[in-house]
């Protein structure tokens, strides 16, 4: 329970931060200095790191590739619970952490829709000529809202160590080159990727949070619990 009620308040922390986050670039340096003359907060310092990197569209047409990656492993995830949903015949026997993995990418896309509709941020270029939002990264909220789940669901579904292994460090090196790749392809403010940093962070860790809440309900529930058995 100790180690929920921990994850539980990293993620509101981490959520906290993104809104008071989201907060301070509507209100600190902002200038029109994006395209179209569209305002940005951080002005000086995103547009100083965009001078940085440049815009590099094979980066951004790359990473943009990429993303299939962890919409695949939504779909894998997807298909086990649909599979489980066959096998056990009622969805209340659908392994629990897999119906909350379910909630949680429901809450990442309610994210980005929201974001999408309530522009925060634009890109600083056009995309086939037109304004985009960018305000989280997209991109970079779903690479690092699903990749931890692939290493927290492998720690739970597999004993064998080296699978383990290969999973966290595949995650952790995708992550790494999905996150460097967006920001240097130019097509983001440095403060577009960092908002999606603790966005991710926030809901994963709520989503955790609730898997070992359950973890726990489901141990305290069991026959030798209830016969007084330790």
């Amino acid at each position: 329970m100790m180690e929920g009620k921990r994850n539980l308040h990293k993620g509101i922390g981490f959520l906290s931060a993104f809104v008071l986050w989201t907060v301070l670039i509507q209100l600190i340096d902002v200038q029109a200095a994006g395209p179209k003359g569209t305002r940005i907060g951080f002005a000086a310092f995103n547009v100083w790191f965009h001078q940085l990197t440049g815009v590099h569209m094979t980066v951004y047409a790359i990473t943009d590739w990429l993303g299939l990656v962890p919409i695949f492993i939504c779909l894998c995830f997807g298909g086990l619970g649909f599979l489980q949903l066959i096998r056990r015949r009622s969805l209340k026997r659908v392994d629990k952490d897999i119906l909350l993995l379910g909630a949680y990418y429901l809450l990442v896309i309610s994210a980005y829709l929201l974001f999408e509709m309530i522009p925060i941020n634009y890109r600083p270029i056009l995309i086939e000529g037109r304004l985009e939002a960018s305000y989280p990264s997209s991109t970079t909220l779903l690479v690092l809202s699903v990749m931890p789940t692939l290493v927290f669901q492998t720690e739970r579904r597999c004993a064998d160590p080296r699978i383990r292994k290969t999973a966290a460090r595949f995650a952790i090196g995708f992550s790494a080159f999905m996150v460097i790749g967006r920001l240097i392809s130019g097509v983001h403010w440095a403060t577009d990727i960092l908002a999606s940093v603790l966005l991710s962070a926030g809901l994963f860790l709520l989503y955790r949070s609730a898997v070992l809440y359950a973890d726990e309900r489901k141990e305290d529930s069991s026959p030798g619990r209830e016969n007084g058995v330790q």
